[in-house]
């Protein structure tokens, strides 16, 4: 399944504005944290590696469909954003280009709230604005990218200890202070330098859904066949329970649901 292209207008509008970007590619140091444009998401380069998809069943939370464990290898390092894309970074898409985009910012009152009520249709048209605005490769993350990004090298189903999840993660009952989305960066980031990747907000994900993890890719590389009626989301958000924000953890809606807690977060190739 591809994302929606974006109307020429559109692209035509954007074109007008594309601005030089930074220069990390495959080379630059895992850990680097680069911007393309003033208005870009910060992105942080994660290092290639293997790690194991899925839960074990060990892991009191498991669903079915987060099996069976297997051998994931990213040959390549990619870049991911530092955070989720905030409201006022997705108000900068819409203003530029008319896109029509409902109300994203339901719930935000300073700026830094991750963008909410977006769908996966949404998602990649944001995407590839930022593609053509910086004339990089910015996409959404593989479900293999977005697991391996939230472990960080750990195998544990929080990359925090569980018993820790109110001062790492915004979850229903758990994070104090935080009715609804909480700003970006307001929890510690994990050993990759990324922040909120378990609970604030579900994260769209490239990937079609599929009810076990048989025949998936072992590269890393979105799996497009499936049921593409169902996309993919990820993390968890403000109002699930723990369980739902554990690494492994998945969830699907349909490609155009808009949610006051479906938000996103990019990658972009090196």
């Amino acid at each position: 399944m591809t994302l929606r292209k974006l109307p020429l207008a559109l692209i035509a509008l954007s074109s007008l504005t594309t601005t030089s970007a930074q220069a990390a590619d495959a080379k630059t140091p895992a850990g680097t944290e680069f911007q393309d444009c003033a208005v870009c998401p910060v992105m942080v380069v994660v290092p290639a590696g293997s790690f194991l998809m899925g839960s074990p069943g060990t892991d009191a939370n498991r669903e079915a469909y987060e099996g069976p464990q297997h051998k994931v290898t990213l040959a390549k390092p990619f870049a991911v954003g530092k955070f989720e894309v905030t409201w006022r970074q997705f108000k900068a898409f819409v203003d530029e280009t008319g896109y029509d985009a409902g109300n994203y910012g339901e719930n935000a009152k300073i700026g830094t709230e991750p963008a909410v009520n977006i769908s996966a249709v949404d998602a990649g048209a944001y995407a590839e604005w930022l593609s053509y605005k910086t004339s990089q490769e910015y996409r959404l993350l593989t479900e293999a990218e977005w697991e391996y990004a939230a472990r960080a090298g750990t195998t544990t189903p929080y990359p925090f200890p569980s018993f820790a999840i109110n001062k790492h993660a915004n979850i229903e009952g758990t994070a104090d202070g935080f009715e609804y989305q909480a700003p970006v960066g307001s929890f510690p980031s994990n050993k990759f330098g990324l922040h909120d990747m378990n609970g604030n907000v579900w994260e769209w994900i490239q990937d079609c859904w599929n009810d076990t993890y048989a025949n998936a890719p072992a590269d890393g590389s979105a799996w497009l066949t499936g049921n593409c009626n169902r996309r993919v989301r990820r993390g968890g958000s403000w109002s699930k329970i723990p369980a739902y924000a554990r690494s492994a953890g998945r969830d699907w809606a349909t490609p155009a649901a808009r949610s006051y807690v479906n938000g996103l977060r990019v990658a972009r190739t090196l």
